[in-house]
């Protein structure tokens, strides 16, 4: 039987014990790897996050020590001093080196060597991962987990891909790659990510991946009362809302009934743009042939990825089911795995981008899981 969908509350992600492993992130973004490694009971210890907005959040929602420099200016060296370790000590390093280059969503190829926009700064993404690959080099930790888009291993950069699993493996470690959907670990989201895991080479032993789960989560599964609210009112009927809390997208929103209802409406709301339009054609669970990132949601199913640039509200991406409108941010919390209570900051399409670029904390605690019994309970 399905279990209930549920995601623990802050509070209890940092009540839970120490499982005796650490961990430090890079490119952190807002946490969501970092919530997933705590739910599995590692204790991260440093983590670097490049841009401020994101790192402001992972500030507010996590204890560790965030370094906000360029990785290109960060040595191994300096982040064992931080963490008190020597070469070899750290039991786990994460990372998810930004994926724009590489997206089926981007322009791919056309963009790789080039310094283009990347959230509220500019800079060349694509060669990031070989930046990853010195920290580890010089690092040496017993396991590496490293997240990018399913881009990377299809068209042309796959060529990329292979390098990248080379450069790894001369680091000193046994590496895989494997594709998994978090639609298949607790997430209610079709989300493909290749996930690299790299074990060192004297340790003897490979890289264990999570087996997928026997059940999938719905949008319906993820946020119950969608069922009971109007297509056309929005949020007109506050009796009908289980918590403001859970529908609160900014910090300045208004607390109560009706004001909160035209709050989300006036941030989500797409009947004035050209996507509205075509939104009334579509069924629940259809995708649009004119604007193809367009999706009109099934309550039966999983949602489809959450891309980082959906909450522009123009913009063709996942949309609601029942109301002509893109989800609000607590809605998203659910959808991308994120506790109801976690912290975010600066405008709606901003809070998108943030949940947008994350790994799901449930899909990531899953993964980290079965490192740490089937990898490090081993050794």
């Amino acid at each position: 039987m399905k279990p209930e969908y549920k995601v623990p509350s802050m509070a209890e992600i940092e009540a839970i014990p120490w499982n005796g492993y650490n961990a430090i992130s890079t490119f952190s973004g807002c946490g969501g790897s970092c919530l997933g490694y705590r739910m599995a009971g590692f204790k991260v210890l440093w983590a670097n996050e490049f841009i401020p907005i994101a790192a402001k959040t992972y500030r507010l929602n996590h204890p560790t020590q965030v370094d906000e420099r360029d990785i290109r200016q960060i040595q191994p060296e300096e982040i064992l001093k931080a963490i008190g370790m020597k070469k070899g000590e750290l039991d786990l390093m994460d990372g998810s080196p930004p994926c724009a280059s590489f997206s089926d969503a981007g322009k791919r190829e056309k963009s790789w060597g080039k310094v283009k926009k990347y959230s509220e700064t500019t800079q060349r993404v694509d060669d990031l991962f070989w930046e990853y690959a010195r920290l580890i080099e010089g690092i040496q930790p017993k396991v590496f987990v490293a997240e990018n888009v399913s881009g990377l291993v299809k068209g042309k950069a796959k060529g990329y891909f292979k390098l990248i699993l080379e450069r790894l493996g001369n680091a000193g470690y046994n590496v895989k790659a494997k594709l998994l959907d978090a639609q298949w670990l607790g997430v209610p989201q079709m989300r493909q990510r290749v996930i690299f895991m790299g074990t060192r080479k004297d340790l003897n032993i490979v890289p264990v991946y999570p087996k997928p789960l026997s059940y999938q989560y719905t949008v319906r599964d993820a946020i119950p009362w969608i069922v009971t609210i109007g297509s056309s009112k929005g949020f007109g009927h506050s009796e009908q809302i289980p918590s403001d809390n859970l529908y609160h997208t900014i910090g300045t929103a208004p607390q109560q009934g009706n004001g909160l209802a035209r709050f989300i409406e006036a941030e989500t709301d797409i009947s004035r743009y050209a996507i509205g339009k075509e939104w009334e054609k579509l069924g629940q669970g259809e995708r649009s042939v004119k604007y193809i990132n367009l999706y009109r949601t099934s309550i039966k199913k999983p949602s489809r990825c959450i891309t980082q640039a959906g909450g522009y509200t123009p913009a063709a991406a996942v949309t609601h089911p029942t109301e002509k409108r893109k989800f609000s941010i607590a809605e998203l919390k659910r959808i991308c795995a994120f506790p109801d209570d976690f912290q975010l900051i600066g405008t709606f399409t901003q809070q998108w981008e943030r949940l947008g670029r994350a790994v799901p904390p449930v899909m990531m605690n899953y993964i980290a899981g079965t490192i740490r019994d089937k990898v490090l309970g081993n050794l």
